[in-house]
C-alpha cells in the first residue's frame, strides 16, 4: 500500500526557494523536490515553474511510460522557465534542480538534474542514490575527497547543471524503468535537508517505520538537530514508501 509524506521548511533564510509536488491518479504518481536559485525572488519562481510543469505534464499524460513522462515533463519545465527569462528579461537568474519519481503499470524510473536527491531503498538497503551534478561531487567521484565530505565542502554551491541553463542537448539524467513490488522506499530531498542527516540515519530510520510519514518526521528531527546554530538553508523532501 502506498505511504507518502511532503515537508518544506524556509530554514534561516528569508524566503523559501524549494517547491514540492505530489501527484497519485489511480495506479500512477508523480513525486517532485525542486530547489530554486537565483536569488531576489527568481529562484522562488523558478522552482514553482518547474513543479507545475510536472503537474500539468502529469494531467494529460499519468498513465505514460515513466522514462517517457518524466522526458516530457524536463523539457516541459525547462521550456516554461526559459520562456519567463526571455518574458522578465532574467536571462542570468531563474534556475533550478530538480528531482523527480515516477510510476506507472507496475513500473518507476526517475529523474534529476542538480544536486536535490533521489534515495532508492529495497528491503530497508540502500540501493542507489542519484549523484549530484556539482563540484564537490566530481571531487568525490575522482577520489579527491570522500563522499561524505560534500555536505561541508566550500564548493557545495557550484553546480554543474540546472534547469534554466539553455542546453543543446538534455542535461537532466533519466534511470532505466524497473518494475515496482512491495518493500520499495524512496527519498528524495533538497541538500538543505540531505546536509543535515546521515545515510545511515536514513536507514535506520526507515526500519523503524512502518509508513512514508513516520519515517519523514524522524528524519525531520534529526535535519533540525544537527542543523541548530547553523545557518539553515531551505529544506525539503518526500518519502514514499511502498
Amino acid at each position: 500500500m502506498l505511504s507518502y509524506k511532503m515537508f518544506t521548511s524556509i530554514g534561516s533564510r528569508d524566503v523559501n526557494e524549494d517547491s514540492a509536488i505530489c501527484l497519485v491518479a489511480g495506479g500512477s504518481f508523480c513525486f517532485v523536490v525542486a530547489d530554486g536559485l537565483g536569488g531576489h525572488g527568481k529562484g522562488e519562481i523558478a522552482s514553482r515553474l518547474a513543479v507545475e510543469a510536472f503537474r500539468r505534464q502529469f494531467e494529460i499524460s499519468s498513465d505514460e511510460a515513466p522514462r517517457a513522462f518524466l522526458e516530457k515533463a524536463f523539457n516541459r519545465a525547462q521550456e516554461t522557465i526559459l520562456a519567463e527569462q526571455a518574458r522578465t528579461n532574467s536571462r542570468h537568474g531563474m534556475k533550478t534542480t530538480a528531482v523527480a519519481l515516477a510510476a506507472a503499470n507496475g513500473v518507476y524510473a526517475w529523474g534529476h538534474i542538480g544536486d536535490s536527491r533521489l534515495y532508492l531503498f529495497r528491503k530497508n538497503k540502500l540501493k542507489m542514490r542519484t549523484l549530484d551534478h556539482s563540484v564537490p561531487q566530481m571531487l568525490a567521484l575522482s577520489g579527491e575527497i570522500k563522499d561524505k565530505q560534500i555536505s561541508g565542502h566550500p564548493d557545495r554551491n557550484r553546480l554543474l547543471r540546472a534547469i534554466g541553463i539553455e542546453w543543446e542537448a538534455n542535461r537532466y539524467e533519466l534511470s532505466d524503468e524497473w518494475p515496482l513490488s512491495r518493500n520499495h522506499a524512496f527519498l528524495l530531498c533538497t541538500d538543505g535537508f540531505w546536509e543535515h542527516i546521515e545515510e545511515k540515519k536514513i536507514r535506520a530510520y526507515l526500519k523503524k517505520s512502518p509508513v512514508a510519514g513516520k519515517w519523514l518526521e524522524q528524519m525531520i528531527e534529526e535535519v533540525k538537530k544537527n542543523g541548530q546554530g547553523r545557518d539553515m538553508d531551505n529544506n525539503t523532501a518526500i518519502s514514499v514508501i511502498w
